[in-house]
Parts: structure tokens; C-alpha cells; sequence
């Protein structure tokens, strides 16, 4: 089966082939610092800057050395001749990995960030779209009041924008190199190497570090995709619930000659909202993972090492993969309005209950009394067949308080959208700025956090 959400360029940020890369394009910077200083001849450097890695002959090193930054290193050398003296000089195995590392995750994660502007892109359309597309509120499932469509996805939106502030903080995070030695102290090497190294690759030297990058930083750009995943989980979840039969308020798209089961031809189930919700589950695990491996011995362990090699290609990997599933259900999401019109008849003008409580309250009643008053109407077109409006009117002592003429224009289910303009600008949702083919407002950025 051709998997219709393939994310080739997430695949080759995590492949074999980019990893090595990065490898050698650490150690070449390096060669080119020490270079600068004076350590390496420059026409050495010449040389080693033709240097390649063979990967194939690298599998058959590690078959004996039973590591890979010398099978790395082995394979490198026999690229070169006697230059090859000066590859990896004064380094330690994670000064290589560790900084490749975060030259990996700074990779991935401008393709989440793309994901995510795409996203809010058809979040924020769509939300624009169905501002005034009214439908009811629940709290608790339960028929709360009136709200719209669009004010929902406009939630969202406002989410996703602080998913993405938070992917750009986790980047900042993890957009550090460590060329500091064996555990830290450079004690053959120096800051001045580290520091020149680094700006070659675009990275900030970590302050401090022993021999790895300490995992905190590898834990937050984790539990952030974990949050972004939770994100994507609570919308999807929001349309299972809304597709349910009973409701059909909205349905994710359903293809001509797909089939929802292979035994009841009738089926249409939300089966891409229920993989983004399974898939966030993983994530989370991933995100507990992340934390656990914070906790190295002394100034290192290897405990970390293979579980990273599972949970950072993965959580990228598989959030990339979600947000391209969510995206495309939203691109084609099915809205049935007259379903949420009809929904909102369902308890028979209850929804206006506050309405009704507030201006009896206005007319100088006091709340517990108006409360009850309203409630014992309430409750009665729970149990009967008599809608609430009706059963107010024939209430006299509420229709001593608010008569039939002040009591009917409380049950408007557009007047709980009157401040809907000024919500949506707030967000800077205006039509004007979404129109087209760009994104919107740029940098997608929330009002507040």
C-alpha cells in the first residue's frame, strides 16, 4: 500500500548518509580552527577537506573496533593520506556526536516548523471561513451556549502558534556544539578551538559542558514535540466526537472507494483522527524517555545513547508525520451546519437559561432566587416534551418579572457571537490577511503566551 503521508525529507535528515555527514562536516571545522591557529598547516587542510566517509567500508571497520566514531574515523582516514593525523586531534568521540547532533535536530526542526505554519495556515482559513457557522458549546459533553464553528478553530489556531513559539525556543536550546575534550576541560584543546569550530557550523559553543551536552536540552526539544503532539491529539479528538453518529457535525474527508470496515459497508470512520491520537500517545512516552536520560553518571554514561537512537529520529519522525495527517483532515474537513443548527434545538431553548437567569437578575431579583426560578423550568423541559420558552411563558412568576414581549428576544443564538470581530482581531484573523497563497500575518506569532 502507497502510504499517502510519506515525509522523505524528514527520512533523510535521520538517515545514515546525513549522520556521517555531519560528522565529517564537524570534524573538517574543526581542522579548519585548529587551521586558523596555526596547528595545521594549511595545505594539509586543503587536502583534508576532500576527505569522505565510505560507508560500506565503515559497517566492515565496526565489525571489529565495536565502535562507531572509530569505524568513523577509519573509514575517513583511508580517504586521505598522512593529513589524516590531524582528523579528530584532541577530540573526543561526543565532541563529534554531540554537535552533529544538534546540526540533525536544528534540521528537523525547520521542517516542524514549516509543518506547523501549514497547519495554521488551514487552521486560521478555516476558522475565518465558519466564524459566524453557529453551533453549541458543550461543557463537561453537556449543551452549554451557543458558540461558533469558527471561534473553535480559532483556538486552535492560537495554539498552534504557541507550539510553534515553543519549537523555536526548544531550537534555541539545542542549537549548541561542544568541542570541549574528553570531560570537559580542554585539556587538549581550548574555548578559543571550540568557539571558532562552532561558528563555523552555525552553533553556539555551550558554556559548559562535561563530555556530552547536558540532556536537559535534549528533553525540552522533545517534551516540546510531545506538547505539539498532545495539541494535534485534542483536536482530533474534538473531531471523533463531532463525527460520532448521534452528532455528524463535522467529518474528516472520506475518499471515493474507501472503505471504513471490512465487514459493514456503511462505515466511515475517523480513522486518520484516531491515528494522530495514537501516534501522540507514543510521543509522550518519548517525552519521558527524554527526561530519564537527563540523569547521566558522573561527567557521562552511555545510558542515554540507545535509547536517543529510538526517540529523537522517532519523535521527529512520527510528529512530522501527524501534522501532515491533521493538515490534510483539515484541508478536507466535511462542516455540516444545518446539523449543528438542528443540535442546538435538541434541549428546547435550554441553552438560553443564563439569559434568562441574568436579566431576571437585572430586573432586581436576587441570583439564588432568579437561579432557582429558572431552574425548576428548566429541569421541566429536561423531563417533558414542552420546550423552555414556552414553559417560561406560563410561569407566572416569572412572566410577573419579565413578560412574554422581554422574554423572547433573549433566546437570539446570535447574540452570543456579537463580540466574535473582536476576538478574531485579536488574533489578527481578518480575511485581508489571510487571502492568497501566503501564510497569513508573518511569524505566525500569538499575542501572548
Amino acid at each position: 500500500m502507497i502510504e499517502r503521508y510519506s515525509r522523505p525529507r524528514m527520512k533523510r535528515v535521520w538517515s545514515d548518509e546525513n549522520k556521517f555527514a555531519k560528522w565529517l562536516q564537524v570534524e573538517i571545522a574543526v581542522c579548519e580552527a585548529w587551521a586558523e591557529m596555526g596547528v595545521i598547516p594549511r595545505e594539509e587542510l586543503s587536502k583534508i577537506k576532500l576527505a569522505r566517509v565510505n560507508l560500506k567500508r565503515m559497517e566492515e571497520i565496526l565489525q571489529e573496533t565495536h565502535h562507531d566514531v572509530t569505524a568513523f574515523l577509519g573509514s575517513v582516514s583511508e580517504s586521505l593520506g598522512e593529513e589524516s593525523r590531524f582528523v579528530h586531534l584532541g577530540l573526543t568521540s561526543n565532541d563529534i556526536i554531540d554537535t552533529a547532533l544538534g546540526l540533525q535536530l536544528l534540521e528537523a526542526a525547520e521542517i516542524l516548523s514549516e509543518d506547523i505554519k501549514e497547519l495554521i495556515t488551514v487552521l486560521a482559513r478555516l476558522a475565518i471561513k465558519h466564524k459566524y457557522t453557529t453551533m453549541i458549546g458543550r461543557t463537561h459533553g453537556i449543551h452549554a451556549e451557543p458558540i461558533s464553528f469558527g471561534f473553535k478553530l480559532a483556538l486552535w489556531t492560537d495554539e498552534m502558534r504557541r507550539n510553534l513559539q515553543r519549537l523555536s525556543e526548544a531550537q534555541k536550546v539545542i542549537a549548541v556544539g561542544k568541542i570541549s575534550g574528553a570531560v570537559g576541560t580542554y585539556a587538549t584543546l581550548s574555548p578559543e578551538l571550540e568557539e571558532k569550530a562552532c561558528a563555523r557550523l552555525g552553533l553556539a559553543p555551550a558554556p559548559i559542558s562535561n563530555q556530552v551536552l547536558q540532556r536537559d536540552r535534549h528533553a525540552q526539544f522533545v517534551t516540546t514535540l510531545a506538547i505539539i503532539a498532545s495539541s494535534l491529539e485534542k483536536f482530533a479528538t474534538e473531531i471523533r466526537g463531532l463525527q460520532k453518529t448521534e452528532t455528524r457535525e463535522v467529518e474528516e474527508p472520506f475518499a471515493t472507494g474507501q472503505t471504513g470496515s471490512s465487514s459493514m459497508p456503511h462505515k466511515r470512520n475517523p480513522e486518520l483522527c484516531e491515528r494522530v491520537c495514537g501516534i501522540a500517545r507514543l510521543m509522550r512516552g518519548y517525552a519521558l524517555t527524554s527526561m530519564e536520560n537527563i540523569a547521566l553518571w558522573h561527567e557521562r554514561d552511555i545510558s542515554h545513547s540507545s535509547a536517543e537512537r529510538i526517540i529523537l529520529p522517532d519523535s521527529c519522525l512520527v510528529l512530522d508525520y501527524a501534522l501532515a495527517i491533521f493538515t490534510s483532515v483539515m484541508k478536507g474537513l466535511v462542516v455540516y451546519p444545518q446539523k449543528m443548527k438542528r443540535d442546538m434545538e435538541l434541549t428546547k431553548g435550554l441553552i438560553f437559561s443564563q439569559r434568562v437567569m441574568l436579566a431576571l437578575i437585572e430586573k432586581g431579583l436576587g441570583r439564588q432566587e432568579a437561579y432557582k426560578m429558572v431552574q425548576r423550568n428548566a429541569m421541566k423541559a429536561w423531563k417533558g416534551s414542552k420546550n423552555f420558552l414556552t414553559l417560561l411563558k406560563a410561569d407566572a412568576e416569572v412572566c410577573a418579572v419579565l413578560p412574554a414581549d422581554e422574554l423572547e428576544p433573549l433566546f437570539d443564538e446570535q447574540y452570543y457571537l456579537r463580540y466574535m470581530d473582536i476576538i478574531f482581531g485579536r488574533l489578527g484573523l481578518t480575511e485581508s490577511q489571510w487571502q492568497g497563497d501566503m501564510a497569513g500575518p508573518s511569524e505566525f506569532a500569538p499575542r501572548s503566551i
